[in-house]
């Protein structure tokens, strides 16, 4: 994957240093991020996708030990206070409480109330009841940012669980992965979409047009994935993507046959509308609510976690929602 285009001050610096061997950077580049809101700040986004994606798969030409490079730890960190800032804004409405007494049955319970809660207006219900076939391939093409390497942000916590908690994430996980089969993986699967929908199945083929708001979402999953002290929060994200998705899967689905899609352009919504119903009860007790009964100095964490992913996806899907209703495409540069 090469390096996205710049979109500011910022990302254009760092691209203009990662063509070359790993190098201090001047710590007068995280001053130049623009006083712009975080969330859809486009400079400010893209440099910790790329920063992120150090950590993943890299950059096509760049030094993978930039990923270790302390002066661009700095200024990732740097980035990343102004995003987590922006976050606890976004969640602080909600003030979930950590419930009392805090056993594994409250935390779930506490995580299905919160993941029950009405998110406002549906993307998913749009796509299934009017969505147009253009509009369908858009969604496919700010989701593949995430879906081309599904499950990848969520494993990083693996290592840093111990016990049942972790057995429990290794089990969504597996499921995840494909049971170890290639064809099989979730991230797989969504190519046989990309592929139906006549996209691009390369990875990270559409992160050059994606908005700040896509790149934000998945920016949320790095930014718990990358950080030990964060695994809670990793794990209530993860709890909220599988409380949240058997009935919006059910309808990107039908919406797709809707649309013409036959079995196997719809087999990975078809798919997660059986996984995630097991998964959602493993998440949200047997991970989420053993992990705090052992560890609660992070319970908050974990609903500060989940909070953070319903609210930005709600956001996003907002966002999409009103260029739409505009007449608008959600993606600008999409073709």
């Amino acid at each position: 994957m090469k390096v996205p285009t710049a979109r500011g001050p910022v990302s254009s610096a760092l691209a203009e240093a990662l063509v070359h061997a790993p190098h201090e950077l001047g710590p007068e580049i995280a001053g130049h991020f623009a006083p712009t809101p975080a969330l859809t700040d486009e400079d400010l986004q893209l440099s910790l996708f790329v920063m992120y994606e150090l950590s993943y798969r890299g950059w096509d030409g760049v030094d993978d030990r930039w990923e270790c490079e302390p002066s661009l730890i700095r200024l990732r960190t740097a980035a990343e206070e102004r995003f987590e800032t922006a976050l606890r804004t976004l969640a602080a409405p909600f003030r979930d409480a950590v419930p009392e007494p805090l056993t594994a049955a409250s935390i779930a319970h506490t995580l299905t109330a919160m993941t029950g809660e009405d998110g406002g207006p549906s993307l998913s219900r749009h796509l299934r009841v009017r969505g147009t076939l253009e509009q369908f391939r858009e969604f496919a093409a700010h989701r593949s940012v995430y879906q081309l390497r599904e499950a990848d942000p969520h494993t990083f916590a693996i290592p840093r669980l111990g016990g049942a908690a972790k057995a429990a994430l290794i089990e969504i996980q597996i499921d995840e992965y494909g049971q170890g089969r290639a064809p099989r993986m979730h991230q797989e699967l969504f190519k046989s979409t990309m592929t139906a929908l006549g996209l691009d199945t390369t990875y990270g083929a559409y992160v050059h047009v994606a908005p700040a708001l896509t790149l934000a979402t998945n920016n949320l999953m790095s930014l718990f994935a990358l950080h030990r002290h964060r695994r809670g929060a990793l794990l209530g994200h993860l709890a909220a993507y599988e409380m949240t998705s058997t009935g919006p899967n059910r309808a990107y689905g039908n919406g797709l046959r809707r649309l013409g899609g036959d079995a196997g352009a719809t087999r990975f919504y078809d798919e997660h509308v059986e996984a995630d119903a097991v998964h959602e009860q493993i998440a949200a007790y047997d991970m989420c609510g053993v992990f705090c009964a052992t560890e609660p100095d992070h319970a908050a964490d974990v609903l500060f976690g989940a909070r953070c992913a319903l609210a930005l996806d709600g956001l996003w899907a907002r966002e999409v929602l009103g260029c739409w209703s505009r007449g608008e495409s959600s993606l600008p540069g999409f073709a």
